[in-house]
């Protein structure tokens, strides 16, 4: 069988996702080669693949975009922050596929120096986006301020403002230093790219991990792109020993793995819940904290409260009544996936446009963060709780999409028929 490169940006939330197509391809007898997060590496060795670690000084370039004060200023220093990881992702991809031979290569979508590599490289590739891409389709709202969609004239009107005062600006700033990145990532092999759109259907396939009823319906996206539904792998971890002492419906509260200044989320909904008949578990991942002991500062822990660094999510949300996101695509379509309804606090990156097609899948609520107070959020909590058969729908529309059979399916089609061009052409 082949042998597989695969290829992740410094983030957990785009790590995960990735992993049920790796053990997918490797249960079909394909040989895994997979370069990723170090605090990662031995964890993915002990699934079978060849794993290790990513450049160093990936890590240390961190998104400060949850300092922007709009959209499009958030947009643009993510593309900063895309663009400067590049100078290392790409030669430390190259120095990998030097290493493995791969027949196919895997990237995760953020990798853009990586990906330039691959695209430049004459081999078979596919990406991986794990959040919904900033593609153009008919009939959905420009990309980043989650509006809702909007039928006839007077949608494409507004549509047409937005995607000036938005796409446009930000297309201004970021095109001249995506195609910088690209020259030097191919050693001038490639050509200039117009528009952001373009760029990220450079890849022959792009595998999105989310369906239909939560996501818009693309015809115009073409076969190169295909929804699999989610995909919410998470490792195995032993659970805290509360655990078992829980005798309530739980509401799970999850915040970001990339820090951006979400912790106002856990306080206010561990203040807000705290007389709730429910135990209201907290994930702060990117917090520092070490658990309840290790949380000081953080926020105060009610007696129907647990807060930990990490806990498996899966065990959780199976008694859950509801989860209150940050927003995340990981944790929010983790919920759902099992049914469970959603409030969704969107602190920016993709949040807003997650948080809209929560609404429109009429799968849970969405509140913002200037409204977040105690009470806001217990209403939102007990609002949600009846958005139950939409999420119900939700998941439904995940297994349909296949998940990573679909995926791997897809995957294998691209190495036996030779996909050419940008995702949605295929030859």
């Amino acid at each position: 069988m082949s042998t597989v490169l695969a290829y992740t940006s410094p983030a957990i939330g785009h790590l995960f996702p990735m992993v049920p197509l790796l053990l997918e391809l490797k249960a079909r007898g394909h040989d895994i080669h997979l370069r990723t997060l170090p605090g990662q590496v031995a964890a993915m060795r002990e699934l079978g693949f060849h794993a290790a670690p990513v450049d160093q000084q990936l890590l240390e370039l961190e998104h400060h975009d949850y300092l922007a004060k709009s959209v499009r200023t958030a947009l643009a220093s993510s593309v900063d922050t895309f663009t400067a990881r590049a100078r290392f992702d790409a030669p430390d991809f190259r120095a990998a596929m030097d290493d493995v031979g791969p027949d196919l290569l895997l990237l995760d979508v953020n990798a853009w120096g990586a990906g330039t590599v691959a695209e430049s490289a004459g081999l078979p590739w596919a990406t991986v986006s794990p959040y919904i891409p900033p593609l153009e389709s008919k009939g959905t709202p420009p990309f980043g301020p989650g509006l809702a969609r909007m039928h006839g004239p007077l949608g494409r009107a507004r549509d047409a403002v937005v995607r000036r005062v938005v796409i446009a600006a930000v297309e201004k700033v970021m095109m001249p230093g995506i195609n910088r990145m690209r020259a030097d990532a191919s050693g001038g092999q490639l050509p200039p790219l117009q528009t952001a759109d373009a760029f990220f259907r450079r890849a022959p396939l792009m595998l999105v991990t989310t369906a239909e009823p939560f996501e818009y319906p693309h015809p115009d996206w073409g076969p190169g792109v295909r929804m699999i539904g989610a995909l919410p792998w998470e490792p195995p971890a032993e659970l805290p020993a509360w655990f078992d002492s829980i005798d309530k419906p739980v509401v799970l509260v999850t915040t970001s793995s990339e820090y951006q200044a979400d912790e106002k989320l856990v306080r206010t909904a561990l203040e807000g819940l705290a007389n709730e008949p429910f135990i209201v578990v907290a994930t702060v991942p990117a917090s520092g904290a070490a658990g309840t002991a290790g949380a000081e500062g953080l926020a105060a822990v009610p007696a129907n409260g647990r807060m930990e660094r990490f806990v498996p999510h899966g065990p959780v949300l199976e008694r859950a009544a509801v989860a209150v996101t940050h927003g995340g695509m990981g944790a929010t379509q983790k919920a759902l996936a099992r049914g469970v309804p959603v409030v969704v606090v969107p602190f920016g990156r993709d949040q807003n446009e997650v948080a809209a097609r929560v609404v429109a899948a009429d799968a849970g609520v969405r509140l913002r963060p200037a409204k977040l107070t105690p009470e806001t959020l217990r209403a939102a909590v007990h609002e949600a709780i009846g958005k139950a058969a939409g999420a119900r729908r939700v998941a439904a529309g995940y297994v349909a999409a296949g998940g990573a059979v679909a995926g791997v399916d897809a995957l294998e089609d691209l190495l036996s028929r030779k996909y050419t061009g940008h995702a949605g052409a295929a030859q």
